[in-house]
């Protein structure tokens, strides 16, 4: 039955694989390895499981017994044998799943570029006793594509009918999802027929990998709607630039485009429409037309996400489903691979991120740098040494030391690059140590705590250090793993740990980095809440940058009374005045800081007392929340909207005026409510801004009429007031009005008045008034008559 095809489907763990002939059997006398398959056809993105059974001779002799040391897949090349979890190309993506002369190897997430023959390779404790299974298992990875069947037009209508398929000959019962302008649209079988118009593309997936399309093809013509990215993925290394590119093109003209990213949808103003990468590391390149190119430099973690292309013409706009772009961003993550030909061997230095070609290396042996800036190293190799690599300028990240010729050189790997745990609780860190030698001695250290060594260039036994006592132990549970443990941690403790050991005249004495610890406090975070006039209802979470916050216990204070939560999580209503913290259940006295609910804020005027026109005033706004509260400054407006002052604790008047009076209150407002202050009056109090002086009545005075003068003044306080008839003072009081019940012409003459309080006096223009004698008055109007 070879060529026969056998189907095993699990779309929800990923599984998509097809299985092509019989079982294959490569052997000889009693060693023998049984392919399940001679190859292997699976789409891109799918799993796959590549298995086989083993033989080998069994001996009568118990002595001779033969028992298998090793096991491995490798991918079959030119001049090299590989275990396929030591290659860099499979990091992260491969499994072994063996027992009972039974071996599966499981790659997932596969790539095109998996496809290559792969075979089975045991080894025993017998001289030459190994056997490798040749010919192996061909794998064959391949995309979708959408192909065209036909497409009839008929009176200006086109009805076409779509095939989705790949290299491989796919099951009947699989499940497609078919895509049109990049919107979903239909889930079915391989065929999809419509009523189609140029303008659309079509696309087609595999149900359950919906993150694996097919590109999206006109059916038409070639001037539909589409965008093609040109990778699904991107690694790249933090600092560095990354250009992710599509090629696009529109039915009609386009009016707009830009790159978005769904992850930062938290940042848009409508979480529903995308916005416009704008931030100063974001350049669009465009070189020719239809073809885009998003530059982000100065690459950070927080840049990781999914990008995509947006263009708008007339009507359309593409506003995809289907994948863009996926940038991951991190740290170096670096591997020494060693290479075998017939001639010679050497090291490469291989990072599963893309590297600029014009970077340069260091190189380790014995965790002791060496000559070599390229990324392979060749030389003289000794069983006894190991080997390592870093990107230059970036030596804290080196590759983990490897040994070249055998398994038995001085190396020594930590199982951790760093660590994060909480103020109070316990740590282990933890390396994998050899030794070409026998070990004489061992022990931990810290280079941190190199300043309070006696011999700064010689390490000390944390062990034997003050600052850590009866709180370090090591542990050694099985040959060549050491572990650090510390217990009940202090931020203190935050510093990088090395092991070392010496072996004869051999001492690893390794500038490579080890572990480094930071230990922090546990915070309050508040994750909800509702305000209420009277009390906020929360949820608070007990939190720590370390992450490790859901696996824990927790013990949780309201008012210093323990309450019954342990989970992270805590809710309740909480009111002014309130105050509360959390722990790790078991290391109470290391609780966060506690959290306060505000209280009402108060207000206060500084400097006290009067307050006079032109001095510097200050008033204050606060409050003992916990977190920080932010605060605001209002002034009292009648019913109007009241606009911000200030957003500060304090309101400040370099120069305060008298329009400045009135009454002001200030908000505080933190993570767990808002509150209001009573109003403050302020009072400016100022000199005599104006003294005017009126004559009543206005007009002709006649000798024994009623005149009055008043002299008015702004002022704060109010003014007292003088007058004066030419330098004679008349009279002086709070009124401010001299008046004549009956003028007579000895009144005639020059009056002013001056206005004064505590700060100041102002003068007033002086008035002339004119008494005309009644017998004058009395005779014009006779002869008038």
């Amino acid at each position: 039955m070879r060529g026969a095809v056998m189907s095993l489907t699990a779309a929800a763990g990923g599984f998509v694989v097809f299985l092509l002939s019989m079982p294959v059997v490569q052997g000889q006398k009693d060693w023998g390895v049984i392919y399940t398959s001679s190859s292997i056809c699976a789409s891109k993105g799918s799993t796959v499981d590549i298995s086989c059974t083993y033989k080998y001779p069994s001996v009568k002799n118990p002595a001779a017994k033969v028992v298998v040391d090793k096991t491995m897949w490798f991918r079959v090349n030119s001049y090299e044998t590989v275990d396929v979890r030591k290659d860099p190309e499979y990091s992260g993506r491969v499994q072994y799943i063996c027992g009972n002369n039974d071996c599966t190897l499981r790659i997932t997430d596969l790539r095109e570029r998996d496809s290559a023959e792969y075979q089975f390779r045991f080894i025993t404790n017998q001289t030459r006793g190994s056997y490798t299974g040749s010919p192996g298992v061909t794998l064959s990875v391949t995309g979708l594509q959408v192909q065209v069947i036909r497409s009839i037009v008929h009176q200006g209508y086109s009805w076409s009918e779509l095939q989705c398929q790949g290299h491989c000959r796919l099951p009947d019962e699989m499940s497609y999802i078919w895509y049109k302008n990049g919107q979903k649209i239909h889930e079915g079988t391989s065929s999809y027929s419509d009523y189609t118009n140029p303008a659309e593309s079509y696309s087609c997936a595999l149900k359950g990998l919906e993150d694996f399309p097919s590109h999206s093809v006109c059916v038409r013509v070639q001037f539909c709607n589409r965008v093609t990215y040109l990778q699904k993925s991107i690694c790249v290394l933090k600092g560095l630039t990354v250009d992710i590119t599509c090629m696009y093109n529109s039915h009609q003209t386009i009016i707009s485009k830009f790159w978005f990213s769904p992850e930062h949808s938290r940042q848009w103003q409508s979480p529903s429409q995308p916005e416009h990468l704008s931030e100063s590391r974001v350049q669009v390149v465009e070189r020719w037309r239809g073809r885009s190119t998003l530059r982000i430099t100065d690459l950070r973690e927080s840049d990781s996400g999914q990008y995509r292309f947006k263009f708008t013409a007339g009507s359309f706009e593409w506003n995809s489903t289907l994948p863009g772009t996926t940038l991951t961003v991190t740290d170096p993550d670096l591997q020494v691979v060693v290479r075998r030909s017939s001639y010679y061997t050497w090291a490469e230095c291989h990072s599963s991120c893309h590297i600029p070609y014009h970077s340069s290396y260091t190189w380790f042996k014995n965790g002791q740098m060496i000559p070599g800036q390229g990324t392979s190293y060749s030389g003289n190799f000794y069983p006894a040494d190991s080997y390592s690599c870093a990107l230059k300028g970036r030596e804290d990240f080196a590759s983990p030391s490897v040994c070249v010729i055998d398994q038995s050189c001085n190396r020594v790997t930590y199982t951790n690059r760093s660590i994060c745990a909480s103020k109070g609780s316990s740590v282990d860190i933890s390396c994998t140590y050899n030794s070409h030698k026998n070990i004489t001695s061992k022990f931990w250290f810290s280079p941190e705590r190199s300043r309070q060594w006696q011999s700064p260039s010689h390490h000390e036994d944390l062990s034997e250090d003050f600052q850590y006592a009866d709180r370090v132990e090591v542990l050694e549970t099985e040959r060549g793993r050491s572990t650090l443990r510390i217990t009940d941690l202090r931020e203190s403790d935050s510093a990088q740990y090395r092991f070392k050991f010496t072996a004869g005249s051999f001492e690893w004495n390794s500038v490579l980095p080890g572990t480094t610890l930071t230990v922090t406090a546990l915070q309050v975070q508040v994750s909800t809440k509702v305000v209420h006039e009277s009390h906020t209802y929360a949820e608070l979470q007990c939190y720590s940058s370390c992450g490790s916050a859901g696996r824990l216990s927790y013990v949780w204070f309201k008012n210093g009374a323990k309450n019954k939560e342990e989970s992270s999580f805590y809710k309740d209503q909480f009111y002014p005045g309130d105050v509360i913290s959390c722990a790790l259940k078991g290391h109470e006295t290391y609780g966060s800081p506690s959290v306060y609910v505000l209280r009402v804020p108060s207000v206060s005027v500084s400097p006290s007392g009067e307050i006079v026109e032109g001095s510097s005033v200050t008033l204050t706004c606060s409050s003992d929340g916990n977190p920080a509260a932010t605060y605001t400054w209002y002034k009292r407006n009648g019913n109007q909207y009241l606009y911000p002052l200030s957003k500060e604790p304090q309101l400040f008047f370099r120069s305060i005026q008298s329009s400045d009076s009135g009454e002001y209150y200030c908000t505080a407002e933190n993570e767990l409510g808002r509150r209001t202050s009573d109003y403050i009056s302020i009072n400016v109090k100022y000199a005599p801004k104006t003294s005017s002086v009126s004559v009543r009545p206005s007009g002709e005075i006649v000798e024994g009429s009623s005149v009055t003068l008043t002299c008015s003044s702004d002022a704060n306080p109010a003014a007292t007031y003088t007058w004066y008839k030419e330098n004679q003072t008349l009279f002086q009081g709070t009124e401010g009005i001299h008046h004549f019940t009956s003028i007579s012409s000895e009144d005639r003459g020059i009056y002013h008045c001056k206005s004064e309080n505590q700060h100041g006096q102002l003068g007033s223009k002086s008035v002339f008034i004119d008494v005309q004698c009644k017998c004058i008055s009395d005779s014009l109007r006779q002869t008038m008559n």
